[in-house]
């Protein structure tokens, strides 16, 4: 569940940066919300990767 919550944590936190970068064409926002992006691909991999242990576990 921890890894869960920090997932909503870094979703939240590059809101703001897409709406610069979305709305105001800001290019370095650009860039963070590209790298919160990596981030999240790596704690959501992370995520199913705890998911998928704790169900086969559960048999």
């Amino acid at each position: 569940m921890e890894n869960y919550n920090k997932l909503k944590d870094l979703v939240a936190s590059i809101e703001a940066d897409a709406d610069k970068f979305f709305n105001n064409g800001n290019s370095a926002a650009g860039t963070r919300v590209r790298k919160g992006l990596q981030e999240i691909k790596t704690l959501a991999q992370e995520l199913r990767n705890e998911v998928t242990a704790k169900k086969n576990s559960e048999k």
